[in-house]
């Protein structure tokens, strides 16, 4: 039982998670992260969804309309048969703009017999803090509370509403809709018009898929990945989140619960990397766009982390109300950790704009942004990189000498350094050189454990680490080096259990780590192959790929006993790792390819 058997339908504004048997448990209006609407996934009684309730007879089944993000539950019980298409609207209008609004589409299609089923709309408003009632008038119903009587949601639909509120028996003959709107609509709500959102809403996703760089093998699963990032990307900043969803744990019944909803320099980084080199100009722009938003100084801080709207106060709280993911409390909004100081994060930003200004043209402004950007962090990084900080991983008590970390400074400058090569501007060369072979040599003196014979977790650590296996994809180390090699066969003997990995073991500040670190998983795959043993990284490969739920989706984490998923869900991540393993095993179609094979 995967109990993370949810799909995720959304429109670049905000999300929903709805579970294999057609129910929406999670989402959060009008934006990501606002407070949710529906969070039954956080607390079974008190959460709220929106259910659609048939008998044991009928059998349930899930899938995407194919190359899009909506989503088709079907209900079966012999002749009777019917499907909730799920989607949130996202298409262009003809200025140019896209129209996302913060609704839910629930397209109900007949398609023959006599099917039966009940409703159960239950959302419950402000995480469910305050009571939430109703209100109806002739064509929608209202949900509010009484602390804040403007935050609103609004029900619309073509079905008897008395019916709907108090779960009454439906019997469908025909198509029928329900929309859910954060804000009142201005036009009246009809099938028609939610039949041409569906259609309009699948172009841009079809489109939007055609435009993805094809791949010979696996491409059905870097385009679902694909488009997961792409959900996970915020239209109006260009922000892009770790995930849709705040505190699933780590491991079920412990305290490792987090909100994922912000954009975490990293890992949209990461992602911005990934989606570009798969052809998606637009949204590297976008969040690069973000970037120079946020920074505005020439000397301010950077943090590992900010809102999706940039903002930089994420003060963490719990909601002690609700009892958590499989009773996994506490249920965490806001996140302490963009206090912390990760040396890593520089390097991998400027790792993103050097890939920018490699592979596409930045106009004159933005390049002089992109350059001010650059020569501050190297300057951030000489002043910076030989203190210690909290890592990758961000442990929450002491600092230490992190390898990532180390390595990551050694990559700001380097990839600082051939930014100002492609643009002509060399005069701070020979001292970046030199600051960029200091950190190399630090790195190999200190982090190479000699008795282990493998690149450690931190400096003077006997611990083994798989973010240590980045060191050949960033370009510090050749593959076929025999400390990287060596490195590789002694993460897998401490840190592979059944095929999957463990960040690292030891103790950190809420004990042993008892579940994998799925991208560390995808990064092993790739350190193998990189090696040479190819035929064992794709058998790996496939075997994790079966861990994915039904929908071949990711969430953070797997448990090494049952490969049930956990942790917050979907996650970017573990989706960005898939799709740099599957192009590994690959090679890039092109369109005459593509074409060709089309006609063949």
């Amino acid at each position: 039982m995967n109990n993370l058997d949810y799909g995720i339908i959304g429109n670049c504004k905000s999300a929903a998670l709805i579970s294999k048997k057609g129910a929406i448990d999670w989402c959060c209006l009008p934006n990501f992260d606002s407070s949710s609407v529906f969070a039954k996934i956080l607390d079974e009684k008190k959460g709220g969804s929106f259910e659609i309730l048939v008998s044991n007879d009928y059998v349930i089944t899930q899938k995407y309309i194919s190359k899009t993000n909506i989503l088709v539950t079907e209900f079966r019980n012999g002749e009777n048969v019917f499907e909730s298409i799920d989607f949130m609207p996202r298409y262009q209008e003809a200025d140019g703009s896209f129209y996302a609004p913060s609704d839910i589409i629930r397209y109900i299609k007949h398609i023959s017999g006599s099917p039966v089923f009940r409703i159960k709309y239950d959302p419950k408003l402000e995480y469910a803090k305050e009571e939430t009632y109703f209100v109806t008038s002739d064509n929608y119903i209202k949900s509010i509370t009484d602390k804040d009587k403007y935050d609103t949601l609004y029900l619309y639909s073509d079905l008897d509403s008395e019916a709907i509120l108090h779960g009454e028996e439906i019997q469908l003959t025909d198509h029928a809709y329900f929309v859910i709107s954060y804000h009142e609509k201005l036009l009246e709500q009809s099938l028609e018009r939610c039949y041409l959102k569906l259609q309009r809403t699948r172009v841009y996703w079809l489109n939007w898929s055609e435009n993805t760089t094809s791949y010979k093998v696996y491409n059905k699963e870097i385009l679902r990945s694909a488009l997961v990032l792409k959900l996970l990307s915020y239209e109006k900043s260009g922000a892009v989140l770790a995930a849709a969803t705040t505190s699933l744990p780590e491991t079920i019944g412990e305290v490792r619960n987090w909100d994922y909803r912000f954009c975490w320099i990293r890992d949209a980084s990461m992602v911005i990397k990934v989606v570009s080199d798969l052809g998606h100009k637009r949204l590297a722009q976008r969040f690069l766009q973000f970037i120079i938003d946020i920074i505005p100084d020439k000397d301010e801080k950077i943090q590992i982390m900010y809102g999706i709207n940039g903002e930089k106060d994420l003060t963490e709280k719990t909601l002690d109300h609700l009892s958590g993911y499989k009773n996994s409390s506490p249920v965490r909004i806001g996140n302490a950790a963009f206090h912390q100081k990760q040396n890593d994060i520089y390097g991998i930003l400027m790792n993103v704009i050097y890939q920018q200004f490699v592979k596409f043209d930045c106009d004159l402004d933005n390049s002089e942004s992109l350059w001010t950007i650059s020569k501050s962090i190297v300057h951030i990084v000489n002043v910076n990189w030989e203190k210690p900080d909290k890592g990758i991983w961000e442990f929450r008590t002491e600092e230490r000498h992190f390898t990532f970390s180390k390595l990551l400074c050694w990559v700001a400058v380097d990839r600082a350094i051939k930014i100002g090569e492609l643009i002509g501007k060399t005069e701070n060369n020979s001292r970046w050189i030199q600051l960029r072979d200091r950190i190399y040599n630090d790195i190999y003196k200190n982090a190479w454990n000699d008795e282990i014979q493998a690149y450690t977790q931190s400096y003077g650590s006997p611990d083994l680490d798989a973010s240590t296996l980045l060191m050949e994809p960033y370009g510090f180390i050749d593959a076929m080096d025999t400390r990287f090699v060596s490195t590789v066969k002694a993460t897998e003997r401490e840190l592979c259990n059944d095929g999957l990995l463990y960040r690292y073991k030891n103790k950190d500040d809420f004990g042993l780590p008892s579940s994998s670190f799925t991208i560390c998983s995808f990064w092993f795959i790739n350190s193998l192959y990189k090696i040479g043993e190819k035929e064992k990284a794709k058998k790996m490969f496939d075997q994790l790929l079966s861990y994915s739920n039904h929908l071949g989706l990711f969430s953070e984490d797997i448990d090494f006993k049952t490969k049930r998923l956990l942790g917050n869900f979907p996650q970017a991540y573990s989706h960005l790792a898939l799709i740099e393993t599957a192009v590994n095993f690959s090679g890039g179609i092109t369109k005459e390819e593509q074409l060709m094979e089309t006609i063949t």
